[in-house]
């Protein structure tokens, strides 16, 4: 449970695209204080694109909504599992000047298009509901960051599940906790709360990803795997000093 829900949200339009790479890929961009997680042996990067809806904090009648796009990594730490985040791009500008300010995280400024075709020609195999197919394409305009640029279509292809407590699903996206560096190697925990993931298999087809390479990471090898996730409703605390 929450101390505090300082900040509610919906989170929506989400693809969890994870790539399997050597621990060691991980642990050499980590700040001190944290660890990789690994699941059989692998770490895991992973792209997420979403739209993060009606940011408010708690009685606060309107908020702020605006696509997001992270890299990230899962890590043990010292208040438990958690995510890292590599970077995180979003369009807009009040939103990464709040984000970068009060939680310390590595927020850009970016350009970006979310768009529902209403058909997607690139879906195949059975079960592919091509009707939700979502357009996401980002290009980071932040001042003095590397360029990153991400473009992608994707849908659910599959029946809706619940990710089981243990599996590889639920490693993947069932995280309530970040880590994030700021000054001085200072290391800072937040933390968040909301139901269980809905979740589908998805297709997707990414026409443009340099994120690895914004953050100094190698492509890494094979093909990801593709959740969808139903929308969610999120509340968030403020961030702490570990």
């Amino acid at each position: 449970m929450l101390e505090r829900r300082w900040l509610e949200m919906t989170w929506r339009d989400g693809l969890f695209a994870h790539w399997a790479v050597d621990p060691s890929t991980v642990a050499a961009a980590l700040p001190d204080g944290l660890s990789v997680a690994t699941r059989d042996g692998d770490a895991y990067l992973g792209v997420v694109p979403f739209v993060m809806d009606d940011i408010r904090p708690r009685g606060v009648p309107v908020g702020l909504s605006f696509p997001e796009l992270n890299l990230r990594t899962y890590v043990e730490g010292p208040n438990g599992p958690g995510v890292y985040f590599h970077s995180l791009d979003a369009d807009d500008r009040l939103g990464v000047a709040v984000a970068r300010g009060l939680f310390r995280l590595p927020y850009y400024r970016a350009e970006t298009d979310v768009r529902r075709p209403g058909a997607w020609d690139g879906v195949g195999g059975g079960g592919t509901d091509a009707g939700r197919a979502v357009r996401f394409a980002s290009r980071r305009v932040h001042d003095g960051a590397p360029h990153a640029r991400f473009d992608a279509t994707y849908a659910p292809a599959g029946e809706a599940f619940t990710p089981e407590p243990g599996s590889l699903p639920a490693f993947l996206t069932e995280n309530y906790r970040f880590y994030t560096a700021g000054s001085g190697g200072r290391l800072y925990v937040g933390e968040i709360e909301h139901e269980p993931w809905t979740l589908r298999p998805a297709a997707a087809e990414i026409r443009a990803n340099t994120l690895f390479a914004a953050n100094g990471f190698d492509e890494p090898d094979g093909e990801p795997l593709l959740h969808y996730a139903e929308p969610i409703a999120v509340a968030a605390d403020r961030i702490r000093r570990v």
